[in-house]
């Protein structure tokens, strides 16, 4: 089986598992929906003392509240990705395994959560979405290009993502008990990303300075690239610079882990 062959199928892979837990999924669409309608009426009081916050009117602040809500659980703002199980494959060895494959172990991984990805997107996301649109005004664009452009953003969403979690995970190695990096992806996850309140509406250079981190890849580059607020070219450049960096430094990461365990295991 060819190297793209196979990624691909670890992807379907992934996909399907999350699949068998319908119950789960059932419950997070239910979550998400009445997150989702707590916190649309949190922004339209907001913006109502505070109208064009972070330069959004009130159908785009809802139009981001759904988005959000969307790919809450497709990138894992809390983690409980692939991450989760790359971390516990590393606590109890059985990492040994995965090292003795013939496959690259960074790629391996990245299809897997890719493929968790977009069963979370369909299966978890697109409903309350749905929802979000029939129930409120929403700001969504009427032409292709835009939802083409939107799908390019998500892709480039979940690399980022994964590619944050794959360092935290990878820390495994190194500390006996891996529950503080998952405490720290999930804080730094919802904040940074912009799931509680849009990084466009945070001031002065805080402001500035959240909105070029890795994390504004995740939920504020889609919604800006979906409502028309920024050039698509532009963002697709900022999330690709960040999806390269995260994954090169997870790649050397990778490499002083893999001579520990040579090192460790003889």
């Amino acid at each position: 089986m060819g190297s793209g062959r196979l990624y691909a199928a670890v992807a379907a892979g992934g996909f399907r598992r999350y699949a068998t837990y319908r119950a789960a999924t059932l419950a997070g669409v239910f979550t998400n929906t009445a997150f989702g309608v707590i916190l649309v009426y949190t922004y339209l009081a907001l913006w109502d003392e505070k109208p064009h916050l972070g330069g959004y009117d009130q159908a785009q602040a809802v139009t981001y509240v759904w988005l959000g809500q969307c790919l809450y659980a497709t990138l894992a703002i809390q983690g409980g990705g692939a991450e989760k199980d790359l971390m516990d494959r590393i606590r109890t060895g059985e990492i040994a395994v995965d090292l003795y494959r013939p496959v690259d172990l960074q790629l391996w991984w990245l299809s897997h959560d890719l493929g968790r990805s977009m069963f979370q997107m369909l299966g978890r996301g697109v409903i309350p979405f749905v929802f979000g649109a029939l129930f409120f005004p929403m700001a969504l664009p009427t032409d292709v290009t835009s939802w083409a452009a939107l799908l390019v953003a998500l892709f480039l969403a979940m690399t980022v993502s994964f590619g944050i979690r794959y360092l935290g995970a990878l820390s495994a190695f190194w500390l006996m008990d891996s529950q503080g990096v998952a405490q720290t992806l999930m804080i730094t996850g919802v904040f940074f990303s912009g799931m509680v309140l849009p990084l466009n509406a945070f001031p002065g250079e805080f402001g500035e300075i959240v909105r070029v981190l890795p994390w504004a890849a995740l939920i504020q580059m889609p919604a800006d690239v979906l409502m028309g607020e920024t050039d698509p070219l532009g963002a697709f450049a900022f999330q690709a610079v960040w999806a390269v960096a995260l994954l090169a430094a997870g790649r050397l990461l990778q490499r002083a882990a893999t001579r520990r365990v040579v090192v460790q295991g003889g």
